[in-house]
C-alpha cells in the first residue's frame, strides 16, 4: 500500500511539472531516481545480486549506466544518425528544394478550400523529410503560405492546415517510429507497413476531409461576425538553392529503406547503415558540383552537431523516460497494475484508452504527448503480454494521440511559431486544428480496436 501512494505522489508530481512546462527530462530522470531510492527504502531489490554494487543505496547509479548503454545502442544511435542526417540537409539546401520542387504546383490552383485538403496531405508527406513540427512549420510558412494568401486563404485557415501537418504520416524516419517497433519487437518497416499506415492513412484520409468542411465554416462564422482580419505578411522565399536534383537527396533513405524491406529482403541493411549510404552519396555530389574539398568536409561536421542535437533532443528523453520506468518497476507498481486488471473483460480497451487518455492530456497540457509516449512504451509490451492483450493494440493508438494532440495545444511550439507569423492569437488557431485533430484521434482510436483488439 506504501508503494502505491509513493508512487501516486511522486507521478502527480511529474506530471503537474511537466504541464507548467519544467524540462520533461530532467523531471522523468529526477522522478526515476527518486523511486529507485524508494524501492530501496522500502526493501525492493533494485537490481540482481550479480548485478548489484554491494550497497543497494548505490544501486540507482548502477541502474543509470545500465539504462544509458542499452538506450545508446541500436534506437539511440539510429536517431542520432537521422538527425544527423536531416541537419546536413538542411544546411545544403536540400530540404528547401524538395518543398519548393513539391508545392511549386500549387500555385496553379486558386479555389482556396480546394487546396485546403491538398497542403494538409501534402505537409504530412514532407513531414517525412523535416520531422520536426515546428521547424516544418517555419518552412511551410515561408515558402507554401504567400501562395496560399495568393490564392485568398484566410491567415487562420492556412495556419491552422500547416500547423497540422507533421502528425502522424507513417514513416520508418521518424523516431517515435523506431523506437516503437525496436521495443515491441517487431520489424521497422513491418511495423510501418502492417500497423501503422492501416490506421494512419485513413486517419489522414478524414482529416484532409473534416479539414475542408470545418475551415470553411470557421471563415464564414468569422465573416459573420464583422469579417476576416487579414495582415499582409512578407516571408523570405529560400534563394541560393542548389540544383533541382538535390531534392531527391532526402527522401533516399525513406526510398532505400522500403526497397530492401520489400523488394530485396536477401539483403540486410539497417536504417542507420542505409543512411550512411545516402549521406556519403550526397558528399559525393557535392564535391563534384562545388569542386571545393576544405569547404565539403567543413560541413559535413554539421552532420555530427545533428547527431548531438538528436542526443538532446530525443535520446536524453528516451533515457528519462526509461528511468522513471525501471523506477516503476523496481517499486513494484507495474506488477500491482497487472494484477489488478488482468482478470477484468474488455481490458485491453481499458489499457488503450488509458494509455492513449494520459498522453493526451498531458500533451494539450505541455504541448508534446511524446515525452510520454516514451515513458510507457518501455512498459506496453510486458503489461499487455501479462494481461493478453495485443501490444499493438495499445502502444499505437497512444503513440498517434500523443503525436496529434501536439496541433491542439496553445503551448506547443507549433502553435506558438504559427500564431507569431500570422499576428493571431494562439487560442484561434487552436478553435481551427481542434475538429481535424479529435476526428483523427476517434478515428486512430477506433480502428485500432476494431483491427487489432
Amino acid at each position: 500500500m506504501l508503494e502505491i501512494i509513493v508512487s501516486t505522489l511522486i507521478l502527480v508530481i511529474c506530471g503537474y511539472l511537466i504541464a507548467k512546462n519544467y524540462d520533461a527530462k530532467i523531471v522523468l530522470f529526477g522522478a526515476g531516481l527518486l523511486l529507485m531510492f524508494a524501492a530501496v527504502g522500502l526493501g525492493h531489490p533494485l537490481l540482481p545480486e550479480a548485478q548489484s554494487s554491494g550497497l543497494s543505496w548505490l544501486d540507482p547509479f548502477v541502474q543509470i549506466k545500465q539504462i544509458f548503454i542499452s538506450q545508446m545502442g541500436n534506437v539511440g544511435l539510429t536517431i542520432m544518425v537521422l538527425f544527423g542526417f536531416s541537419s546536413y540537409m538542411s544546411h545544403i539546401g536540400a530540404n528547401d528544394v524538395t518543398v519548393m520542387l513539391l508545392t511549386r504546383p500549387l500555385s496553379r490552383i486558386r479555389s482556396p478550400y480546394l487546396l485546403v485538403p491538398v497542403i494538409f496531405l501534402l505537409g504530412n508527406l514532407l513531414s517525412l523529410v523535416v520531422p520536426s513540427a515546428a521547424s516544418l512549420a517555419v518552412l511551410l510558412m515561408a515558402t507554401l503560405y504567400p501562395v496560399l494568401k495568393a490564392s485568398n486563404m484566410s491567415s487562420l485557415t492556412a495556419g491552422a492546415v500547416i500547423a497540422t501537418t507533421a502528425t502522424i504520416m507513417p514513416s520508418p524516419l521518424g523516431a517515435d517510429n523506431v523506437l516503437a517497433a525496436q521495443k515491441l519487437g517487431i520489424p521497422l518497416v513491418e511495423y510501418i507497413v502492417s500497423y501503422h499506415a492501416p490506421i494512419s492513412l485513413p486517419t489522414l484520409a478524414l482529416m484532409a476531409v473534416v479539414h475542408y468542411f470545418w475551415q470553411k465554416a470557421m471563415d464564414k462564422r468569422q465573416q459573420a461576425r464583422g469579417g476576416l482580419e487579414e495582415k499582409d505578411e512578407s516571408l523570405a522565399l529560400p534563394t541560393g538553392l542548389p540544383p533541382a536534383y538535390y531534392g531527391l537527396f532526402p527522401v533516399l533513405p525513406l526510398v532505400l529503406v522500403l526497397l530492401f524491406g520489400i523488394c530485396f529482403t536477401h539483403i540486410s541493411l539497417g536504417l542507420v547503415e542505409i543512411t550512411f549510404v545516402c549521406l556519403l552519396l550526397t558528399i559525393g555530389v557535392e564535391l563534384l558540383r562545388k569542386g571545393k574539398i576544405k569547404e565539403t568536409s567543413k560541413e559535413f561536421a554539421i552532420f555530427f552537431t545533428g547527431m548531438g542535437t538528436g542526443l538532446a533532443q530525443v535520446v536524453s528523453l528516451i533515457v528519462a523516460a526509461s528511468m522513471l520506468v525501471e523506477g516503476l518497476k523496481a517499486i513494484g507498481i507495474i506488477d500491482t497494475l497487472v494484477d489488478s486488471v488482468k482478470h477484468i473483460d474488455g481490458v485491453g480497451s481499458i489499457l488503450m484508452f488509458f494509455f492513449s487518455g494520459t498522453a493526451a492530456l498531458i500533451g494539450f497540457i505541455s504541448g508534446s504527448g511524446l515525452a510520454v509516449f516514451y515513458s510507457f512504451i518501455n512498459i506496453i509490451p510486458e503489461i499487455t503480454e501479462k494481461v493478453g492483450v495485443n501490444s499493438v493494440s495499445v502502444a499505437l493508438p497512444m503513440q498517434l494521440t500523443a503525436n496529434l494532440i501536439r496541433s491542439m495545444s496553445p503551448v506547443a511550439a507549433v502553435i506558438i511559431v504559427i500564431a507569431s507569423i500570422t499576428g493571431s492569437n494562439p487560442i484561434e488557431i487552436i478553435k481551427r486544428t481542434s475538429v481535424p485533430i479529435i476526428s483523427g484521434i476517434i478515428c486512430c482510436l477506433t480502428l485500432s480496436y476494431l483491427l487489432f483488439s
